[in-house]
């Protein structure tokens, strides 16, 4: 056994390696996409399921070349709706913004529920002023 012989059995054994590995998430794409269209009835999804157990690479092929377009809008989709919900979430979590918490401390100071040394707390406190007041008690 020669060192090129080895040699060229280690970098086939890696080029196999990426190869069923490129393979592997190539079917998991595949899956996720035949599980989120929406389009797609149940039987279909069956079927597109069966097959990849059957005749796994075909199958793999055959649904991105048919079906590659819809596979990257409904990736994109997701990722839209992804961030809007991330968003919405966001911006219920964040409050209001510091011209409501000053309008709304401004209305609490007005109907005597506050005092004059809360209001400039709560003021300082939407606007971002983190330093301590020497003059509230």
């Amino acid at each position: 056994m020669s060192f090129w012989s080895s040699f060229w059995d280690f970098i086939g054994f890696f080029f196999w390696t990426f190869v069923f590995v490129s393979y592997l998430f190539a079917l998991f794409a595949v899956i996720v996409d035949v599980f989120r269209d929406r389009t797609l009835n149940g039987w279909a999804k069956a079927a597109w399921l069966l097959f990849m157990v059957f005749v796994p690479i075909l199958t793999v092929l055959v649904y991105v070349i048919a079906r590659g377009k819809g596979m990257a809008e409904r990736q994109a989709m997701a990722g839209r709706e992804a961030q809007s919900s991330t968003d919405q979430y966001i911006r219920s979590v964040a409050g209001s913004n510091p011209a409501q918490d000053i309008a709304q401390a401004k209305q609490l100071l007005d109907s005597g529920a506050i005092t004059q040394g809360e209001y400039a707390v709560l003021k300082d406190k939407a606007l971002g002023n983190t330093q301590a007041r020497s003059d509230v008690v």
